[in-house]
């Protein structure tokens, strides 16, 4: 049976896993879904629609499903769905998403994200990601996979940061970041691509080299942002082993709806 604590109040209506775990004195809503081997620490408040995925660990003191802090925001039945095998330690804030906007807030799986990391309403998280403590979010953005953002950043409304991106401690960051970019400081500056994440994720030395000369023609030779665009499509014939790179940097630019960073 479901392992819950005798001090925990769970909502007749919830649905858990039977393989589920409720701390102490945590607080369990009519709409919540929870997927096999996810436990929930002491303490936590989780509401609203929201549906929690296998084998997640929520630490303590975590408010997941709560309504989104946006004025505009009327009791609609809107919805917060996270994956699975994701880590969400103590005091993170994640909130439903609004009507307008599709409605959902999304965290995919396997992010690995510390305390007092706030995910406001419609962001969209992508997988494997790492948000250092006092990650903000603001409504609306975007994270791709394998994103990786130091403590103490804030990331305005709206704003997209691409795949294998890093943004670096107490970064402003108010314009989207492409793929495989690292960026810090106040002001935020493109500091350099991410060497040490690519090689982590197993980036041979073809494709390395591509998102070198990526950087290159987006940042060091003066080119417009649409005719380095060009030459990056172009690259993608040149370098077989990394059309796939080329192309999820083209499409980030094209998307891009803030300017990128420069």
């Amino acid at each position: 049976m479901t392992q819950v604590h005798a001090t925990a109040v769970v909502d007749p209506g919830a649905e858990l896993d039977p393989t589920v775990t409720v701390g102490p004195y945590a607080v369990i809503g009519p709409h919540v879904k929870v997927g096999a081997g996810t436990t929930i620490g002491p303490h936590c408040v989780i509401e609203g629609r929201t549906t929690i995925g296998a084998d997640n660990r929520i630490f303590q003191f975590s408010s997941i499903g709560a309504i989104p802090q946006d004025k505009k925001y009327a009791g609609e039945p809107t919805e917060l769905v996270i994956g699975d095998r994701n880590t969400i330690r103590e005091f993170c804030t994640f909130n439903l998403g609004v009507p307008g906007a599709g409605g959902i807030t999304r965290i995919g799986d396997d992010n690995w994200i510390m305390a007092y990391t706030h995910i406001a309403h419609d962001c969209h998280v992508g997988n494997s990601t790492t948000l250092a403590n006092n990650t903000t979010l603001a409504g609306h953005v975007e994270l791709g996979d394998w994103v990786t953002v130091g403590g103490l950043v804030g990331i305005h409304q709206f704003v997209k940061i691409g795949a294998y991106a890093m943004v670096g401690f107490s970064t402003a960051v108010s314009q989207d970041v492409p793929p495989y970019m690292l960026v810090d400081g106040n002001p935020m500056a493109v500091r350099g691509f991410n060497t040490v994440g690519l090689r982590r994720r197993g980036f041979d030395a073809a494709r390395m080299a591509a998102v070198k000369q990526m950087h290159r023609l987006l940042y060091r030779q003066g080119r417009t942002l649409d005719d380095a665009r060009e030459a990056i499509k172009a690259l993608g014939a040149e370098v077989p082993e990394a059309a796939n790179d080329v192309a999820l940097m083209s499409d980030f630019l094209a998307a891009s709806t803030r300017g990128i960073a420069r």
